[in-house]
């Protein structure tokens, strides 16, 4: 049988967003001069993207602040209308605001607060109920398989303010699923939690994905937000999209080396250690026994086949670079193009 055509979830074609703001010199001249003359300004905070999102699909949305991230998303979400430029999530047109396409979103920012602080989130998850007109059976099975997921259960009826930033971070997350979205945006979900708490949103996140398919958009500061769930990912800076594809290609594609470490048994000779490495970079290390090399993709196999007949090995890893670290060179190159220090 022929494979099923599947439209994209989320397709974006040339989309713009520009900002128009005053420009005013402080001190009581430039109030006076601006009430005579107002110096009119606009930004561009994206600059003509285009994108597609396949169903089930989960892509980081990366970038420095500033970049344009939010303000996509938050087009997306209908929240702003785009300046020109087409967009379409779910076959809908976003800033129609139709009913049934925001039923079928959520949106979760972690620095914004969806629920009330003085009342338990269940009382939340009850409106939640009402608005979007979910059957009792399905409201009752939804709330108990997320804050199973979620592991929040017993804090359902405590007062929101009594929570934990972590446990506030997951109820949040509850309200935005519990009328079972097809695309969920996130925004910076993880900001501010301790490092368990990123570990088990991201896990949740992950089986959320796996067992619904759920179509995910997701922009997190945290590398390991992306390492751990976003195959692909899109590179944005000033409004415009630098790269859109895999994140293996991407760590490949910016950094020509690969990690080696060895972990010798027992002190290697200086001369035979000084064969194995050649004139290959050092890594700082507090073990005298380790020794870490920064090699390019193409010397890796001859260089780990020195290394192992240097001496006696106790351990031998190749890795690639963190990703945080080619995020870093990505953008801190794209700086110094445009001349920023």
């Amino acid at each position: 049988m022929p494979e099923t055509q599947h439209s994209p979830a989320i397709e974006v074609e040339g989309l713009v967003k520009e900002y128009e703001y005053h420009h005013k010199e402080p001190g009581l001249r430039g109030s006076l001069r601006s009430l005579l003359r107002r110096e009119t300004l606009h930004k561009r905070a994206v600059d003509n993207i285009s994108f597609q999102i396949q169903p089930g699909e989960v892509v980081g949305f990366l970038g420095p602040n500033g970049a344009g991230k939010t303000t996509t998303l938050k087009v997306l979400c209908a929240l702003l209308y785009p300046t020109s430029g087409s967009v379409s999530v779910l076959g809908h047109v976003p800033s129609r605001r139709e009913a049934s396409y925001l039923r079928s979103i959520a949106l979760v920012m972690g620095q914004k607060n969806m629920l009330w602080w003085d009342i338990p989130a269940m009382e939340t998850l009850l409106l939640h109920k009402e608005m979007y007109r979910i059957p009792e059976r399905e409201f009752r099975t939804t709330v108990d398989e997320l804050s199973e997921m979620l592991e929040v259960g017993h804090l359902l009826r405590v007062q929101v303010r009594k929570l934990s930033l972590g446990e506030r971070m997951k109820m949040e997350l509850l309200a935005a699923l519990v009328h079972a979205p097809d695309v969920l945006f996130l925004d910076e979900p993880t900001i501010g939690l301790d490092v368990v708490s990123q570990a088990r949103v991201r896990e949740f996140l992950k089986g959320l994905n796996a067992q619904q398919g759920t179509t995910i958009l997701l922009t997190s500061h945290y590398m390991d937000d992306i390492e751990a769930l976003c195959p692909r990912v899109m590179l944005i800076d000033m409004g415009r999209i630098g790269y859109d594809g895999p994140l293996a290609s991407l760590v490949e594609r910016t950094s020509p080396h690969k990690l080696v470490s060895a972990v010798y048994a027992e002190p290697v000779p200086r001369d035979e250690l000084l064969n194995a490495i050649g004139s290959l970079p050092v890594q700082p290390t507090d073990d005298p026994l380790k020794v870490s090399l920064a090699v390019p993709r193409d010397q890796v196999a001859e260089v780990a086949s020195r290394l192992l007949r240097a001496g006696r090995i106790a351990d031998l890893s190749i890795e690639e670079p963190p990703v945080e670290e080619v995020i870093r060179e990505v953008f801190g190159k794209a700086a110094g193009e445009r001349g920023v220090s």
